[in-house]
């Protein structure tokens, strides 16, 4: 067996660099913490090739001093933890001590640096007994990263094309600058500029980031639980793409891909998604910092909550909370590409105090939370319906029905114009919500047919119907053999008396046989009542009189989640009177 022996210093910082070097993204990522660490207000990115033949990062921040830059190069050095308490309750994005020393046994690295009151900047250069020398700079740090895995090749074989290599990285600064939208940001890629972020406010910043499309078509989320506090924007379920990757997380300004924050988006957005629509989010989650331990992985990409239900449940009411409000979806293309009236110019930060027991609040984080909760209330900017002369302003949401248009849709005329409602998926969405209520409290009222629906069956389905008689009756169904092939319904729920009872009957009996009463009851319930309300709603072309429309839109507006149908679909939209003058050129 070989002997025992130590590893060199530079092998020990090149196998770290495995951990914390990913690519030139990874390098990138860290040098722009330390950026924001330092207090940096204007942060400058030059690449070239992607990142892998430099990548060049400039700030205005506190700077380092000469005696400390060959010392920031050491592994395990750094200025942002002392003691394992410090490790518990850690507020800065970096803190190991081991990004700068990890990029130099792999890159070719030279740190320049100013500290502030400095009679001049010092250059370092990352090689083995180097010396400080004299440089020019005005202030704050550059680090400069030449040649990624100059020393390895191997490593290098395994990074991407350039054009992957250079998108990585700008997604890095994108995410860093989403949060901290007081921090300017500027990006270059072999000479040319890419973007330059000015400090903006949190919702300008978004929309410069993220797009106004994404901005226009999302709903402000603001929630605050004792020691939790969620900000940000949902994407409206009825405009949500197809991008897998499309949700920014943030936990204390970090941004994280967490198991227990996205499995709650995901149950939040359940039953109001569309076929393989993906929820599309940014959300700062903001957590005192002692319950969350953000050193579990070497990129720190992954955090562990020290109460992980708590804060699952957390996030999930309040998403589910924001998209239970009812809002139009937007017509037009025009409509969709404007942002919303709430999104402020550029301004100053403020840092105002968090709520009680939250302790003090970082400024930006601050930010976000003071912005979420100016757009709930609304900007004074925000342009007011024009009613129609003789129409009360004090309608309801969804006014009064005018007329049925080919027995599919509703047209309504409230204070701000015609909205239209999709009659069948409207009724869906009331019937489903109604139907996981009655189920919550066991009260699942039953309606009694005078004259049993009766239906041929094979032995599996009279035989599984016989079993679980007592469970079907618990859903509201009373189903009986009648013959050794026939079964007949006697009693429905009374929500679904409308609806075709064989139907019901058998999508129920085929649920039952595939996942069994004890999935039925748990986790594949929710499916199956959704399924119900399909087969209990209002069908197309059924002719309703106005008194009927009418109850229809007053029950849309006490539901919850009634701007989609069970399957993600909108229910209902808006055409304001602007938008009609602007399609029949009134006024021009």
């Amino acid at each position: 067996m070989p002997t025992i022996a130590l590893l060199p210093d530079l092998l020990i910082s090149q196998i770290a660099a495995g951990e914390v070097v990913e690519r030139p993204a990874s390098v990138l990522k860290e040098l722009l913490e330390n950026s924001l660490d330092a207090g940096s207000t204007a942060i400058q990115v030059h690449l070239e090739e992607g990142g892998v033949k430099l990548i060049r990062v400039g700030d205005d921040g506190c700077g380092i001093a000469k005696e400390q830059l060959a010392l920031a190069l050491t592994r395990h050095a750094t200025s942002k933890i002392a003691a394992l308490a410090d490790l518990e309750q850690v507020s800065s994005l970096g803190f190991r001590g081991e990004a700068l020393a990890a990029v130099a046994a792999v890159a070719r690295l030279t740190l320049t640096s100013r500290a502030r009151g400095a009679a001049h900047a010092w250059k370092q250069r990352g090689e083995a007994g180097a010396a400080p020398e004299p440089a020019a700079l005005m202030a704050g740090t550059v680090v400069e990263m030449r040649d990624l895995y100059f020393n390895t090749p191997a490593r290098r074989k395994f990074l991407k094309s350039e054009g992957t290599e250079f998108a990585h990285c700008a997604d890095a600064v994108k995410r860093l600058a989403l949060t901290r939208p007081d921090v300017a940001f500027s990006l270059t890629h072999n000479g040319r500029g890419l973007f330059q972020l000015a400090p903006a406010a949190p919702a300008r910043r978004i929309a410069d980031v993220l797009g106004d499309d994404f901005v226009a078509a999302a709903r402000t989320v603001d929630a605050v639980a004792g020691p939790l506090a969620l900000a940000g924007l949902a994407i409206d379920p009825t405009r949500a793409g197809e991008a897998k990757d499309a949700q920014y997380l943030f936990v204390n300004r970090r941004f994280v891909r967490d198991k227990v924050i996205g499995h709650a988006l995901r149950e939040a957005y359940r039953d109001v998604l569309h076929g393989s629509r993906q929820p599309t989010v940014c959300l700062f989650l903001e957590i005192d910092p002692g319950l969350v331990d953000v050193n579990v992985h070497p990129a720190k990409s992954e955090v562990r909550f020290r109460d992980a239900r708590a804060v699952h449940q957390f996030v999930f009411h309040a998403i589910q909370r924001t998209l239970a409000t009812a809002q139009p979806v937007d017509a037009g293309a025009a409509a969709a590409s404007r942002p919303p009236p709430w999104i402020p110019a550029a301004a100053g930060m403020t840092s105002p105090p968090r709520q009680a027991g939250l302790g003090v609040a970082e400024p930006a984080t601050a930010a976000y939370l003071a912005f979420a909760r100016s757009a709930q209330a609304g900007g004074g900017d925000a342009p007011q319906f024009r009613p129609e002369p003789g129409v009360d302003r004090d309608s309801p949401p969804l006014g009064y029905a005018l007329a049925q248009l080919h027995g599919i849709y509703i047209l309504a005329q409230n204070a701000g114009g015609l909205v239209v409602v999709d009659m069948h998926a409207a009724h869906e969405r009331i019937l489903y919500e109604r139907l996981k209520s009655a189920c919550d409290s066991r009260r699942v009222a039953t309606q009694a047919l005078l004259i049993p629906a009766v239906f041929t069956a094979d032995p599996v389905d009279v035989a599984a119907v016989d079993e679980h008689g007592e469970a079907l009756a618990e859903l509201g169904f009373v189903i009986a053999p009648l013959g050794p092939g026939q079964l007949g319904v006697r009693s429905v729920p009374a929500l679904l008396q409308s609806g075709d009872p064989v139907a019901l009957a058998r999508s129920l009996i085929a649920e039952l046989r595939e996942h069994g009463i004890s999935q039925l009851a748990t986790a594949r319930r929710n499916e199956l009542l959704a399924t119900m309300a399909c087969h209990g709603a209002v069908r197309a072309r059924r002719q309703l009189a106005i008194p009927e429309m009418n109850a229809l839109l007053r029950q849309m507006e006490e539901t919850e989640r009634a701007g989609q149908c069970n399957h993600g679909r909108p229910t209902w939209t808006v055409l304001s009177l602007a938008e009609l003058d602007r399609l029949f050129l009134r006024g021009q």
